[in-house]
């Protein structure tokens, strides 16, 4: 089977080697007779498959010994509620950084359980740059510092990190986390859904520092509550044993390829890829972001004019490379290039952006 190029922002594109293993052992799991699928999740066999999930991301993330590693539901959107019900509380102060989409949803969310400070917001550059890292200091009194690392929409990317002393720092890094080393100690939590460089929807990643969990207030229910995973290690109830097996599958993918090193060398040609096709256009193409903080996962860019652009979208469609079409809250192009893309699908994309430019 050909397969078309996927630059979808999410679900987003795979590995095939991961999908054919998946294929190969969804009915019969290593000789067991049943799929992992129906297999119990307190089972010695899905065991392996937890547990090794969370020493892999531990070992490739450099994830220090004082943080849990959690797998649970939701996706990301979830936890815009469980950080400020764990760790704000009625009448208490969060900081914010608005940067696009995401990180004012999670702001909004907050507002609803205490007050938020919003420490930078992008509107009046309509979201295309960042503040300084290093100038973004907490307010007085704030139980946490939140931030977006990068806007899927707005293909808007922190590139450092500020420094916020004894207020935990909590980041949001859905689309970009384990495509760059980062200091994981300089956070209190790292949170991601898996839908765009880890694996298929439908778990998200909670990195959490052990002195937070401490901090979980007992008058939570359940679910909702950090603690009862943390306890429990995400096995108070059945985890998403799907997801988390093809993140398996994917993070030991990702190790005989170099780990985590490995990864920025090969994201970083894509994106120097893009970004020159774009660049040396002249002008028929442009990014609207501030050169300093563009993306290296979520590319977007604008053409001449609104017809330009959708019959690039419809021819590109032809070439089968789906998913270029920008998000309907902001228009253009964006071309999602997250871990798993190749090399080869960014070559394919900018040789026909040339060849459109040619031709219109």
């Amino acid at each position: 089977m050909s397969r078309a190029t996927n630059f979808f922002a999410g679900p987003s594109v795979l590995p095939v080697e991961v999908f054919q293993q998946i294929a190969e052992e969804m009915v019969d799991y290593k000789g067991t007779g049943l799929s992992l699928m129906e297999t119990s999740h307190r089972s010695k066999t899905y065991d392996e498959v937890h547990n090794g999930a969370v020493e892999m991301m531990k070992e490739i993330f450099s994830i220090p010994d004082n943080y849990k590693v959690l797998f649970l539901g939701g996706g990301a959107t979830l936890q815009f509620s469980m950080i400020p019900l764990n760790f704000l509380g009625e009448g208490s102060t969060a900081d914010y950084t608005l940067t696009g989409t995401w990180s004012k949803k999670a702001a909004a969310d907050a507002a609803k359980v205490g007050k938020v400070n919003v420490v930078f917001d992008g509107k009046e550059k309509n979201y295309t740059t960042l503040a300084d890292a290093s100038t973004l200091k907490p307010g007085e009194g704030s139980k946490y510092f939140h931030m977006t690392s990068n806007e899927t929409i707005g293909g808007i990317q922190w590139k450092n990190w500020p420094d916020t002393g004894n207020v935990p720092l909590i980041c949001d890094m859905s689309s970009d986390i384990l495509s760059r080393p980062v200091p994981v100690e300089k956070f209190g939590m790292i949170y991601a859904g898996a839908q765009k460089n880890l694996g298929p929807s439908g778990a998200t990643i909670v990195i959490i520092r052990d002195d937070l969990v401490e901090k979980c207030p007992d008058s939570l229910t359940a679910y909702l509550n950090y603690k009862t995973h943390a306890d429990s290690n995400s096995l108070y109830n059945t985890p998403p044993v799907f997801p988390i097996y093809a993140i398996n599958l994917v993070l030991k993918r990702m190790k005989e390829n170099g780990g985590l090193e490995g990864m920025v060398a090969h994201n970083k040609k894509k994106a120097e890829l893009l970004y020159s096709a774009i660049d040396n256009s002249n002008g028929y193409y442009r990014s609207p972001v501030d050169e300093a903080y563009r993306s290296n996962m979520n590319v977007v860019f604008r053409l001449p004019n609104e017809d330009l652009e959708k019959k690039f979208i419809e021819e590109a469609t032809a070439e089968r490379m789906y998913g270029l079409k920008g998000h309907r809250s902001v228009g253009g192009c964006r071309a999602s290039i997250y871990n798993s893309m190749t090399i080869e699908g960014v070559e394919k994309l900018t040789s026909f952006m040339k060849d459109f430019a040619s031709k219109n």
